[in-house]
């Protein structure tokens, strides 16, 4: 409710990983070190000859989970690193692995824990007996080892049970502050191999942590990965800050703040951890997202107790004024292409979503499903656009014609929804101060951790 209503209130740090590389020639233990392809190119994992038998089907209706198989992965030598003991580091990456499977609706982990243990020898050679016997179908595998440059390898497999073959590998060499995200990679590796579906576990969400009574509530930026692990604040709390947005480049937040109690939108930089206002106007701006390429900005502003959409560069400069209408124009969202963009408005009396191209142009209702609608984001993949329906304050999605409309979750107070870059999940905000996800389906539905409330989650691109 705080952010559907906030438009009418007031109108009225990531190092990259070293190297990612897949091959399709299985490496037999002692597994030397992995190399990384040029700069640029990654490989894809290699489906066996088997490929497109083993798949889980994501189109909906209610099919039990994958049962899949996810042992501690070994290590050749037990080696103390920057990040722990490598065999340590086995069982954590086997974990995550488990948690980001189930935490998707479409599998069942069996496992880590209370699976047979898995010498370094067996990695490329499966005891696929052992495992069928748990009921499997899938079998995931791997090793963690540490390199003579400080660096480690993270190896991932995932067999068919059944038909014993491989259907995919690959190896992952990183620093060893960035083992988590090796973790995440050999998720999405196993999570598109087996769905078709785009990757999402390795990405992060920005979003406003609070803290303290509703009359003095602290609001503060802060990131987390997206299993909620790495979080930290970014700002102070001296300022409140609402509707964070990630920029297409990861590194830059578009939010809007209260500092010197005027609410204008910043862009904040990550890594240096420095913000600007975005224009020089001095009027009320607010609902910032970026352009796909993040070239530019759109956001709300209000000049003389109209507000309406403008866009500028993400630099800065003379905003270009895309709607021009009585009442309240606001929460715009790009179509992917960026050709289009999706937006709600009170023009025809009550809070409805409009269409228009990129330059305001072609300006047309979409929503007739009776209420009223609010916060609509355009999917990655083009095809649906999320929203909150108001009133009721639940999540839902449509095609971007307007038909189709289903509604998702069934609250209490949901709001906000923010898409995962496959465009098959979707983050959102709960009125208790908790941040939950649910996929396209409306089945798969968890709570994401944060250590205090939160609100206005964003969730990032893949990264790179």
């Amino acid at each position: 409710m705080r952010n559907v209503r906030i438009a009418l209130t007031i109108a009225a740090a990531a190092t990259a990983l070293v190297g990612v590389v897949a091959s399709s020639q299985t490496p037999r233990p002692p597994a030397p070190a992995v190399q990384a392809p040029p700069p640029g190119q990654q490989q894809p994992a290699q489906a066996g000859d088997d490929s497109g038998q083993l798949v889980v089907d994501v189109t909906g209706g209610r099919r039990a989970p994958m049962p899949i198989a996810i042992p501690y992965m070994p290590t050749p030598a037990a080696t103390g690193t920057a990040a722990g003991n490598t065999a340590e580091l086995g069982h954590q990456v086997s974990d995550i692995i488990a948690n980001n499977l189930r935490n998707s609706g479409l599998f069942s982990p069996i496992g880590p824990q209370g699976l047979p243990n898995v010498a370094f020898a067996q990695v490329t050679a499966p005891d696929f007996g052992a495992f069928g016997a748990t009921g499997a179908q899938a079998l995931v595998q791997g090793f963690v080892q540490a390199n003579g440059d400080g660096t480690l390898t993270v190896g991932c497999y995932l067999y068919d049970v059944a038909s014993h073959s491989e259907l995919a590998r690959q190896g992952f060499v990183v620093q060893p502050a960035q083992w988590r995200r090796a973790a995440h990679k050999c998720s999405d590796t196993i999570y598109t191999r087996l769905t078709g579906e785009g990757p999402y576990f390795d990405t992060r969400v920005i979003y406003v942590s609070e803290t303290g009574p509703a009359r003095h509530r602290i609001k503060r930026l802060a990131i987390m990965d997206q299993d909620g692990a790495n979080h930290r604040f970014l700002t102070n709390g001296q300022a409140t800050v609402l509707t964070p947005r990630f920029a297409p480049n990861q590194q830059t937040v578009a939010y809007m703040s209260y500092e010197n109690n005027q609410p204008r939108v910043y862009v904040y930089d990550v890594g240096s951890g420095r913000s600007r206002p975005l224009v020089s106007q001095p009027y009320m701006t607010f609902a910032p997202r970026f352009s796909p390429d993040g070239h530019s900005i759109i956001f709300s502003m209000s000049v003389n107790g109209n507000t309406d959409i403008y866009r500028v560069s993400s630099s800065g400069g003379t905003p270009q004024r895309l709607t021009n209408s009585p009442g309240i124009d606001d929460g715009g969202s790009f179509s992917p292409d960026g050709r289009r963009i999706v937006f709600e408005s009170d023009r025809g009396g009550t809070q409805q979503l409009y269409v228009m191209n990129a330059d305001g142009s072609n300006q047309h209702r979409i929503s007739f499903g009776g209420g009223r609608y609010g916060t609509p984001v355009w999917s990655p993949r083009g095809d649906l656009i999320a929203f909150t329906q108001v009133g009721s304050f639940r999540i839902g999605v449509m095609n971007p014609d307007g038909s189709g409309e289903r509604i998702l979750t069934g609250g209490p107070l949901d709001e906000g929804p923010t898409w995962a870059p496959n465009g098959r999940v979707i983050m959102f905000s709960r009125a208790n101060g908790q941040i939950w996800s649910v996929d396209i389906t409306g089945m798969a539905m968890r709570r994401v951790p944060t250590p205090l409330g939160a609100s206005d989650p964003s969730w990032s691109p893949l990264r790179d």
